[in-house]
């Protein structure tokens, strides 16, 4: 199993939640983009997300926006960061469980 996961990530304009977050100017909200984090930790090792030991969101992804999430092995931890570019969005550290 490769020790790193990639995957791109794409929050559609219609997304529940964008209306209020924040009206006439949507960003993703950062629940949504954990839900990417754990959706990733799923399909590249059959997880489910136990515990976010750390979450840090730098700069926001509007809808539409196509970003890149990258999962590495980090000891116990999975190492996640969200990057549009050369721009960090988001990093941090998860847990996972037997699903």
């Amino acid at each position: 199993m490769s020790p790193t996961y990639r995957t791109c990530v794409r929050i559609d304009p219609t997304h529940p939640s964008l209306p209020g977050h924040f009206p006439g100017q949507p960003l993703v909200p950062g629940v949504v983009l954990l839900q990417a984090v754990a959706d990733a930790l799923r399909a590249w090792r059959g997880l489910r997300l136990a515990r976010i030991a750390e979450a840090k969101f730098m700069a926001p992804l509007l809808p539409g926006e196509e970003a890149e999430l990258l999962l590495s092995e980090s000891g116990a931890r999975v190492r996640f960061e969200l990057r549009r570019g050369e721009l960090l969005l988001a990093r941090g550290a998860i847990e996972g469980e037997a699903a």
